[in-house]
């Protein structure tokens, strides 16, 4: 089969877009949270996100997330193509509910981490790193 010169334009075009489109598929980081808490209200304290105020490289972004009595943390990256990070999810068995990683960022943006408490109830965390050197094609 003989492709023209447009035609082969318009599948290495298709071929992009499809690629591309995953990626830019997330919803907002509202709505995300939204889905996490079910629509409930987030409050403030009872959760500690600790990240650096300015990482020199977003490949590789320390960040611990600790939050006595929690049965979940999910955090997320607001800036990001994908802003979903992680979600810990915690046992009854479990010693801590603290959990440390390392995340990437696209550039300087806020990493939010919201917990699910025991009794139902959901609060909010979030701190802004600067980057220098962005980790998501940035």
């Amino acid at each position: 089969m003989d492709f023209t010169r447009r035609e082969t334009l318009a599948l290495g075009a298709g071929a992009a877009l499809l690629t591309v489109l995953p990626f830019r598929a997330f919803a907002s980081v509202d709505d995300l949270i939204n889905d996490f808490t079910g629509g409930a209200e987030t409050g403030e304290g009872g959760l500690e996100l600790t990240a650096p105020e300015i990482a020199e490289n977003g490949n590789t972004v320390p960040i611990e997330v600790s939050a006595p009595g929690a049965t979940a943390i999910a955090v997320f990256a607001a800036g990001n193509p994908a802003p979903p990070v992680a979600t810990f999810n915690f046992g009854p068995l479990a010693a801590a509910q603290e959990a440390a990683t390392r995340i990437r960022l696209a550039g300087t943006q806020d990493v939010i981490a919201v917990a699910q408490m025991a009794d139902g109830s959901f609060v909010r965390a979030s701190k802004t790193v600067k980057v220098t050197i962005g980790g998501c094609g940035g």
